[in-house]
This record gives structure tokens, C-alpha cells and sequence, in this order.
């Protein structure tokens, strides 16, 4: 029988205003990802960011997955408006520490993915990406 797939997707529904989008642009862009994800199918589990924060031994999985440079989104206000003594000599360790105190600072979406063909984490939405380590032609 094939191991069921298990998917992690993270998002967070804050919008500074230097972001440059509108509330609605932002939202429609989270329900495009959403909806792309009910039309595969798939089992999933939605955790929003900011209700619930991420624990930084989840931080940590995740950064030694991918390195705490491709979750850190280093291009959104949340860092970009964090003093200069928190943006400066950065490493895993204060990288996660950052993100754990402004969850907003985390690139998005996130999924963590397993199924018969692997395991795996998604950092930010590519449709090819997610199809190809989702299972192949699921677009």
C-alpha cells in the first residue's frame, strides 16, 4: 500500500505596509497557493504563522534542512526594519533566533512534504518545484 502523503504548509497573513501590497493582493496570492493544493488532492495541514508562531527546534530542523539563509527572508520589511545590531553578524543560532521572535521574518510558504517517494522541505511557491517533489506531473 502507498505511504500517504503528509504535507506541512506554513503561511503568514501579516502585511506591513512597506510591503508594497495591497491586503487583498496578499491574500489572493495565499488562496492561488491554497487552492493549487486542493485541486492536487492532497491531504494537508495549514499553520498560520502568526497564531501560532514556530518553535525554534522547528527553526532548527528546518535551517539544517535547507540552511537558515533560504528561510530567512531577509528581503521583507520585518527583517529589513529590525535594528542593525539584529540584522548584522548573522548565523543559524541568532538567524533563529530572530525568526522565532518575529515569525514574519520567515520566508513563506513553508512544507514540509513525505510520501512514498521521499521527504522533504519546500521553502517559498514554485509550481514546478512542488510538482516535481510532490510526486511528478501534478500540475
Amino acid at each position: 500500500m502507498a505511504k500517504p502523503l503528509r504535507l506541512g504548509v506554513a503561511y503568514d497573513f501579516r502585511n506591513p505596509p512597506e510591503s508594497g501590497l495591497s491586503h487583498q493582493a496578499l491574500y489572493a496570492a495565499i488562496m492561488d497557493q491554497v487552492a493549487w493544493l486542493d485541486g492536487l488532492g492532497l491531504d494537508y495541514r495549514f499553520h498560520d504563522y502568526k497564531k501560532s508562531g514556530v518553535p525554534s527546534d522547528k527553526l532548527r530542523e528546518w535551517a539544517d534542512a535547507r540552511g537558515w539563509e533560504a528561510i530567512l527572508n531577509r528581503k521583507g520589511p520585518t527583517f529589513r526594519n529590525l535594528p542593525e545590531s539584529d540584522r548584522s553578524d548573522l548565523d543559524a543560532d541568532k538567524a533563529i533566533r530572530e525568526m522565532s521572535a518575529n515569525p514574519s521574518a520567515i520566508k513563506r510558504p513553508v512544507v514540509e512534504y513525505d510520501h512514498e517517494d521521499g521527504a522533504g522541505l519546500l521553502v517559498g511557491f514554485d509550481v514546478q518545484e512542488w510538482s516535481t517533489a510532490l510526486g511528478g506531473s501534478l500540475t
